[in-house]
């Protein structure tokens, strides 16, 4: 398969029409838009060294929630896959959710920590950071869930990483389907105006890039999606991953954000459903090598 600078628009937008079409309630995946895949793989494809941040907390079930561990673990598994240099960074309060998703996925649990935010980039030196399913603060600097409950005490300042970055010149991606995620104060404006009940709760924290989808962590299969149109090999799921990767995070004590409770489901949606995803994105790609 040869190596492209841009992935098809066809492609694009069947990105958009598997995890961006407005199969969750909340409405934000309406805002996705074939050309934020394009911009996003081909801005990444080429780096040599990323991060990504991950790990949402859910204070009233005392544990973290099944969205995001798994798309950051087969991001970082892909740029890994890639022959990149990949971490991921989290808070305390997931660290050990996210390792035990990576081992489960056979990325290294070494490569999962929970770093001090003043020092990390002068320490790691990313070319770009990818931001999924991770809290960005409201405009009084809060953290809101989707219940529109304050989780500040349960959430490290992770989103500050952004601005970092931005001030350095380091690439960004935001991926999130709430909008209260880093990135989505890119689309503050609309957002509050979409969900004006919801309007305080809005992240302000911007990134370069902004992937507005159903669930994060199908934002996160497709930007791996994305990236292996324009890396020549798929580096995505294989086999019974998202079930083992759920399975093991379900285990330990993981929730599904809705429900509060520990099953094989993300966002309410079953085991299922999220296998069905990461087939349609297998297909897609297989489709499409040229």
């Amino acid at each position: 398969m040869a190596m492209l600078r841009e992935i098809p628009n066809n492609f694009a937008s069947a990105l958009c029409a598997i995890v961006a079409s407005g199969r969750s309630s909340r409405g934000v995946s309406h805002l996705c838009q074939p050309e934020y895949w394009q911009q996003a793989a081909s801005a990444f494809a080429g780096l040599k060294k990323i991060a990504i941040v991950s790990g949402f907390f859910v204070p009233s079930a005392g544990a973290p929630e099944t969205d995001g561990p798994g798309g950051a673990v087969m991001l970082a598994r892909a740029f890994a896959e890639q022959g990149k240099e990949a971490e991921i960074w989290t808070d305390d309060f997931c660290i050990d959710i996210m390792r035990t998703c990576a081992v489960a996925a056979g990325f290294p649990e070494e490569r999962v920590t929970s770093p001090e935010i003043n020092d990390i980039l002068d320490a790691y030196m990313p070319d770009g950071v990818i931001f999924t399913e991770r809290l960005g603060r409201a405009a009084n600097g809060k953290y809101y869930n989707i219940a529109m409950r304050d989780i500040s005490r349960w959430t490290t300042q992770l989103d500050r990483l952004a601005m970092d970055c931005a001030a350095r010149g380091i690439k960004t991606i935001g991926i999130g389907d709430g909008g209260n995620e880093v990135g989505m104060g890119v689309f503050y404006d609309k957002l509050t105006k979409m969900l004006p009940r919801y309007a305080t709760c809005v992240s302000i924290v911007k990134t370069d890039i902004v992937l507005p989808v159903d669930v994060s962590n199908w934002g996160a299969y497709a930007l791996t999606a994305a990236l292996s149109m324009l890396w020549g090999e798929w580096r995505g799921h294989k086999n019974g991953e998202e079930r083992a990767m759920l399975e093991a995070i379900r285990d330990f004590g993981a929730v599904d954000g809705i429900s509060l409770r520990s099953d094989l489901s993300v966002d309410g949606f079953k085991l299922e459903i999220h296998e069905a995803v990461a087939t349609d994105l297998f297909k897609l790609w297989y489709d499409n090598r040229k």
